[in-house]
């Protein structure tokens, strides 16, 4: 049995990437914004198990089961049943599963917790989803008992598609969540950034800086990244969660790649318990 892993208090999320493939493929994802290379290793669902559940967490501290689309790992219930009943899980997700076999699947006791915010996170993406199916297998969820909402993000050209998403889940009981577009669009960026400079620049003016990560985030692979830049273009992991002698260095470390930073990194945005103002990474100039 491998040695627990204990989360630092500071940390402020567990994002586990089962898989960098999806079953959609959306022109502004945000993962495409580092020419992400998709076809990468698995763990298997037994490595998985193994994995998260040397992972001390917390009770307010959930593991965000993600991607890509999570739940086209082969080995997804497998994975998501073998948790700790002690852990808690969030899963985010574009719902293109059938509801009733989810749930034959998967108690909607593994979702319960604490916060102020579903544990199911839908992305609903007018450009490649239907909105009245999509509302639907939401509804199923909801009414069955499952702690579940619909997110989507606020391109700019999906406006109307956003209202008539947010008509319904209101129309319908259901929690709706708008999410900042984080990219350039007709050569106008977006996002509110904790450090602007950090995003959207070229290869000939990066900086090199010093970085301390608040996240905890686990590749396809099983390796462990500081940021997303990092595990998407797979660059300087810090460790591999299958390893027994991985523990978290809650330090600050080098990095020759800001300018080019995920917008997820150094965005603006809620912590877990919804207070504005958090950034996932603490910066400074060396």
């Amino acid at each position: 049995m491998l040695q627990q892993v204990t989360l630092p208090e500071n940390y402020n999320y567990i994002g586990v990437f089962l898989t960098l493939g999806c079953n959609l493929s959306c022109s502004y994802c945000i993962n495409h914004t580092v020419g992400l290379n998709q076809r990468r290793k698995h763990l298997t669902g037994e490595q998985w198990s193994e994995a998260l559940n040397r992972l001390s967490s917390r009770e307010d501290l959930p593991i965000s089961l993600q991607g890509g689309e999570p739940t086209i790992h082969r080995d997804f219930y497998k994975i998501i049943n073998s948790i700790s009943p002690s852990t808690r899980i969030d899963l985010l997700t574009n719902i293109q599963f059938d509801p009733q076999t989810f749930m034959n699947n998967i108690s909607k006791d593994k979702f319960d917790r604490d916060l102020p915010y579903p544990a199911i996170r839908v992305s609903y993406h007018p450009e490649t989803m239907d909105l009245d199916e999509t509302i639907n297998k939401v509804k199923i969820l909801h009414d069955s008992g499952y702690s579940i909402g619909l997110f989507c993000v606020d391109h700019p050209e999906s406006s109307a598609d956003i209202s008539l998403a947010q008509d319904q889940c209101s129309k319908n009981g259901l929690f709706f969540k708008l999410k900042e577009f984080l990219g350039t669009h007709n050569g106008k960026e977006y996002g509110q950034y904790h450090y602007p400079n950090g995003v959207f620049k070229d290869e000939n003016n990066l900086q090199t800086v010093s970085c301390k990560t608040s996240e905890l985030l686990i590749s396809p692979e099983g390796y462990v990244f500081r940021c997303h830049h990092d595990l998407y273009n797979k660059k300087s992991p810090i460790g591999d969660i299958l390893s027994d002698r991985f523990q978290i260095k809650n330090d600050f470390s080098v990095c020759n790649y800001f300018g080019q930073c995920n917008p997820c990194d150094v965005k603006l945005k809620n912590n877990r318990f919804q207070s504005f103002g958090h950034c996932s990474v603490e910066i400074k100039n060396i």
